[in-house]
């Protein structure tokens, strides 16, 4: 669904020069539900704009199912926001219409792409819990209750892929869980691809797949995959995911390890490595 290599953006002014995203490679398959976390400034929220069309990569390859985001001409990129992707703010009033109720949000988002379909748009209110408050407008919602509806109107026109930049972050934490369980009934039922940025941690446990950024340099230093949920009779009975570990391996066949790793075996600058047929380890040299 979505592929990036040697991703770069950079931001120019006059006398200054930001590079946000220096060589990113990211690779997610369609139908998966996952975060990508990283500190203010990592460049997740650069990485989240570029993919959903509200940013223009600078160089690298950039590729959302059949479109090449890095060649989009101008009348394409308007196709691909309104058809591909859905896009949720963390900032409520930047997805709704204060004056406009909720079913009426989301019938605009749908106007906009040509068509209006107004029982999908009651049927997604429904999906979110809120099929008693669609003739609402927005200063009788609740900050949750705006959130929900932005998933709603996200989803108007039946995207591939839907991206969220801290949905959870205007919340509090059983309002967070609602939402996350809406994604997760979404991602099942409707078979969209969840991409959701975000610095909070615990979402690790919440999606199948947390990727890291760390100074727009790679997304992948980091990658943990949910393989199963294990029960922990000393936990009472709270899942805990099991995650499987990985590093890149670039085009020359190099490893790149995160640098918490070398520092915790106190290497630098040379590591000893060994094959036994199967495993590859890696020690401070002797």
């Amino acid at each position: 669904m979505i592929h990036c290599e040697g991703l770069v953006k950079i931001y120019k002014t006059a006398e200054i020069e930001v590079v946000a995203l220096q060589g990113l490679n990211l690779t997610i398959e369609a139908g998966e539900m996952m975060a990508i976390i990283g500190n203010s400034g990592s460049g997740k929220s650069t990485l989240l704009n570029i993919l959903g069309g509200l940013d223009r990569p600078s160089a690298g390859v950039v590729g959302v199912g059949p479109w090449d985001l890095l060649k989009i001409t101008e009348a394409q990129l308007v196709q691909y926001k309104r058809q591909t992707v859905g896009f949720i703010w963390q900032n409520n009033s930047r997805n709704l219409l204060p004056y406009l109720t909720a079913l009426e949000n989301v019938e605009t988002a749908m106007m906009l792409n040509g068509k209006v379909d107004r029982i999908y748009a009651k049927d997604l209110l429904e999906r979110v819990g809120l099929a008693h408050r669609m003739h609402s407008k927005l200063q009788q919602l609740s900050g949750g209750e705006q959130q929900r509806v932005a998933i709603a109107i996200s989803l108007a026109n039946r995207p591939a892929l839907l991206l969220a930049d801290e949905p959870t972050g205007s919340v509090d934490s059983e309002t967070a869980d609602r939402i996350m369980d809406i994604f997760r009934t979404m991602n099942k039922e409707l078979g969209v691809t969840i991409v959701i940025v975000t610095h909070d941690l615990t979402l690790a446990h919440k999606v199948n797949r947390v990727v890291a950024i760390r100074d727009g340099q790679t997304s992948s230093e980091l990658i943990r995959r949910k393989e199963e949920l294990q029960l922990s009779p000393e936990e009472n009975d709270v899942p805990q995911a099991s995650h499987e570990e990985y590093v890149v391996l670039d085009r020359a066949g190099r490893l790149q390890v995160p640098k918490a790793y070398l520092e915790a075996l106190q290497i630098s600058g040379k590591a000893s490595m060994e094959f036994d047929g199967e495993t590859i380890m890696i020690r401070a040299p002797k």
